[in-house]
């Protein structure tokens, strides 16, 4: 049996970087007291940016992108791990300063590292990924500040990406009135409605300057788009409602007023997925296994393989990507 196991690797250059593909061995990974035969990985909109370098994602060089994986445990100095266990990873900068997802085999912290539910498959894991584990955080604390199915309709913005897809699928099936926002909402409604969205309305009204308060509708929104979206989604927000924030596709920047903070009570909760402390990670895996329709997921879901991930990452970048992918990084 070879030693070598192929791999997809970032490289600096003078003109900024190249992705290669190439066989590595366990001493190219780094630290790590877990080793995982990897089954999948994905493309998030954060890895699109990492093999494209069209933002600087990746930290170190040379380095194996991609932000998340599941697999197999192959041998483990981790006392919670043992040979055969079925684990996800998301985020702990793996993929950025750490090798990550896009090779056959991960050496990582046993502490990074989840154990998958018994009714997800390592596929299925994939094909929710770090933009689904972000939904289900969204959700989550949705719930938790209050906004329950019969306060009213919920926003879902990027409405067709990784993010929004899942969000609308778990609320949907939660039994919210939810909303779609999407700039393809003429090619993308059927596939939205077919995911649990009641309507589906256009992106382009949010995405230029807006008042900085408009007339109430929103109970709560999951935004995954941030700059102008995010700040007219808040104007039109109802008294006491939540949006939750955990995407910048638009841009980083927040042009928005505080009236809708201090005359709505309205609260901003930020998602981050990449260091979250690993009881809410195990609460929302085991919450998607719960509460997301598989059949759904697998509608939302294109495979994909090693090869693919240059011309994939560049997609998710521009746009062009629907839903989910999953890559076998063996295929």
């Amino acid at each position: 049996m070879s030693d070598t196991f192929r791999a997809l690797r970032a490289h600096k250059t003078d003109a900024g970087q190249e992705v290669r593909f190439e066989d590595l061995t366990l001493d190219d990974l780094g630290d790590g007291d877990v080793v995982v035969r990897v089954d999948y990985s994905t493309v998030n909109f954060k890895d699109g940016l990492a093999l494209t370098g069209k933002s600087p994602i990746i930290r170190a060089w040379p380095l194996v992108p991609g932000i998340d994986f599941a697999g197999t445990v192959e041998s483990s100095g981790h006392a919670e791990f043992k040979p055969g266990d079925r684990v996800v990873l998301n985020g702990w900068g793996v993929g950025e300063s750490h090798n990550g997802g896009y090779a056959q085999k991960a050496r990582v912290k046993g502490d990074w590292l989840v154990k998958l539910p018994d009714a997800i498959s390592t596929a299925h894991a994939m094909a929710i990924g770090t933009a689904g584990y972000t939904a289900m955080l969204s959700v989550l604390s949705l719930e938790r500040l209050g906004v329950t199915p019969d306060k009213g309709e919920v926003l879902v913005t990027g409405a067709a990406g990784g993010v929004g897809s899942v969000a609308i699928a778990v609320l949907s099936k939660l039994g919210y009135q939810v909303v779609a926002s999407s700039r393809r909402k003429d090619t993308e409604g059927d596939y939205l409605r077919g995911l649990g969205a009641s309507d589906v309305i256009d992106a382009a009204d949010y995405q230029v300057a807006g008042r900085p308060l408009a007339r109430e509708r929103w109970a709560g929104a999951v935004d995954a788009v941030g700059s102008h979206t995010l700040a007219n989604v808040l104007a039109q927000t109802r008294y006491g409602g939540v949006v939750t924030a955990c995407g910048l596709a638009q841009g980083m920047d927040l042009p928005a007023s505080v009236a809708p903070f201090i005359l709505r009570g309205v609260t901003l909760a930020g998602i981050d997925s990449v260091m979250r402390p690993k009881a809410d990670r195990v609460e929302a895996w085991s919450r998607l296994a719960r509460d997301l329709d598989l059949g759904k997921l697998d509608a939302m879901t294109s495979p994909a393989a090693l090869a693919d991930l240059p011309r994939v990452g560049a997609e998710i970048v521009e746009g062009k990507v629907r839903g989910r992918i999953v890559v076998d990084v063996n295929a």
